[in-house]
């Protein structure tokens, strides 16, 4: 059945000068002006033969006809208003992202506001975990992995590079190599049986420095913890440089000296063969973009 009904334009328009008792009011909610309001009205009142209002000098009144029209135009608001947001509901996704905690406390975790913004309809749900998910049986949609990107049944895209060197809080004024020799040595646990883990003993080979004692100092189980006894100029840390960015930035850490160890990136995985949701797909852009921006490291 066709329904013949006024423009919801003049109706949304009577709704809120029934409502604001004003004209003027009602201009200033929907951004038109006083006139234009005065005018729908006075074609609705006109459509339907009747009056809706009672023009006083700075207000105006329902009639009984307006009464009962705001009744049935609220009703009818509510509804739509409802079933808009049913829809919306509908339209959410949610996304499960699977991060190492040090790469989700020092990096993502950061930047997170501007995801929100981006994508305010999908809610992304951070899982930080050190031992690696199980994507093939749907424990995460999404994972970033560090290693070098060779992963069974996954399908991995290079993210950033990673950059292993020694980093300490500018207070210790480090200069050169020598001056670890007088300094504690702080380690943090790699994920037990990751064949790929950088050491201050890998660093000191790389750095041919055979007389630096790489077993002694402190030792922290998570990569974030070990930042934070940096930071506090406890020792220097052996860490990504791409995880302490923003502490560089502000003076709190210094990278005096290398050699940088590159033979660890991060990568964004996902199970082979399955193509991405559009929700998945747009979260793994977004953090390609992100890294991108930050310019950290150079593919290998």
């Amino acid at each position: 059945m066709k329904r013949r009904l006024p423009s919801l334009s003049a109706l949304r328009t009577f709704e809120a000068a029934a409502r604001l008792q004003s004209f003027k009011m009602a201009a200033e909610e929907l951004a038109v002006t006083a006139t234009a309001v005065s005018h729908q009205v006075r074609a609705l009142e006109e459509e339907l033969g009747c009056p809706l209002f009672l023009r006083k000098t700075r207000a105006v009144e329902l009639t009984a006809a307006g009464q009962l029209l705001l009744q049935a135009v609220r009703e009818g608001l509510d509804v739509m208003a409802a079933g808009v947001e049913r829809l919306k509901q509908r339209a959410r996704s949610t996304v499960t992202l699977s991060v190492m905690p040090a790469f989700a406390a020092k990096w993502l975790v950061p930047r997170l506001a501007g995801f929100h913004q981006a994508h305010p309809q999908i809610d992304l749900h951070v899982q930080a975990t050190g031992q690696p998910v199980d994507l093939l049986a749907g424990a995460a949609d999404l994972a970033v992995r560090g290693g070098s990107g060779h992963y069974p049944g996954l399908d991995s895209t290079w993210l950033m590079q990673a950059g292993f060197a020694p980093v300490a809080s500018t207070r210790l004024k480090l200069r050169r190599p020598a001056d670890l020799l007088r300094h504690n040595l702080i380690h943090f646990d790699w994920q037990r049986g990751f064949r790929g883990a950088l050491t201050w003993a890998r660093w000191a080979q790389a750095a041919g420095m055979p007389q630096l004692d790489t077993g002694s100092g402190v030792r922290y189980t998570d990569e974030s913890h070990a930042i934070q006894a940096a930071v506090a100029g406890q020792g220097v840390a052996l860490i990504s440089l791409a995880l302490v960015r923003d502490e560089m930035e502000m003076g709190l850490l210094q990278a005096p000296f290398g050699p940088v160890l590159d033979d660890f990136a991060y990568y964004l995985v996902h199970p082979a063969g399955r193509e991405p949701a559009p929700a998945v797909a747009a979260v793994a852009a977004w953090l390609q973009a992100q890294a991108q921006a930050a310019k950290i490291g150079t593919r290998q």
